[in-house]
């Protein structure tokens, strides 16, 4: 039987994952003792942790996940039914936050100054038009996708819920990538993207409901 996880891939992966500490290394005796590692609406710090979590924690942190993230999408029974891009994209997802965000959090620290949310929200909405994009290519697996109890006992609910769900996700995508390039301030700018969230988790969520208590009455 073939081997359902490349471990190739994974030692790749985990590899890109603590690269940053690298970089860490190089600037560790420049970085302030604590860190910010969270901002509020109007970007000012709320949460500090101490430089060894934001410059080795954190890589360490992503390589976990990596590594269960992995597990979970290759070992599951219906992998045959994940979409390739999906499944390939969530893979590659963990490895290429840690690439980004440590860097991102460090030089941030470093010179005193708060991410650009054109950094964070532009990848954002990228990875939710391609989710969308190939959400009605995604058969009914227990990993990758709207995983609620109605989806999961009912294909054609499956089916029918991650088509509009693509649809939405699309358009949502193209709102994240456009938001932080509006005139407003970043409580504003906040306050609509968690709209947005909102709106791309409940609307599919309320969506399945409906199929499903059609069905059921009928």
């Amino acid at each position: 039987m073939k081997t359902e996880i490349n471990f190739k891939m994974m030692i790749v992966s985990s590899i890109i994952c603590l690269l940053p500490i690298i970089l860490s290394l190089i600037v560790y005796n420049e970085l302030p003792e604590q860190i910010a590692m969270q901002w509020d609406f109007d970007g000012n710090p709320n949460w500090y942790a101490h430089k060894v979590w934001a410059a080795f924690g954190m890589p360490l942190f992503f390589l976990l996940m990596n590594l269960f993230t992995r597990i979970v999408i290759n070992y599951d029974p219906k992998r045959a039914n994940q979409s390739k891009a999906m499944r390939a994209f969530a893979e590659w997802t963990t490895p290429f936050l840690s690439l980004v965000l440590v860097p991102m959090m460090l030089i941030a620290a470093l010179k005193d100054t708060t991410p650009n949310p054109v950094y964070i929200l532009v990848p954002m909405g990228m990875m939710f038009i391609f989710f969308g994009n190939y959400m009605n290519k995604n058969r009914q697996n227990y990993s990758i996708g709207i995983r609620i109890s109605w989806t999961l006992n009912d294909p054609d609910n499956w089916n029918k819920t991650h088509r509009m769900a693509g649809f939405l996700w699309m358009i949502g995508g193209i709102a994240v990538v456009i938001t932080p390039f509006l005139p407003f301030s970043t409580s504003v700018l906040l306050s609509i993207i968690l709209s947005i969230i909102a709106i791309l988790v409940i609307v599919p969520i309320a969506y399945s409901f409906v199929l499903y208590k059609l069905r059921r009455d009928n």
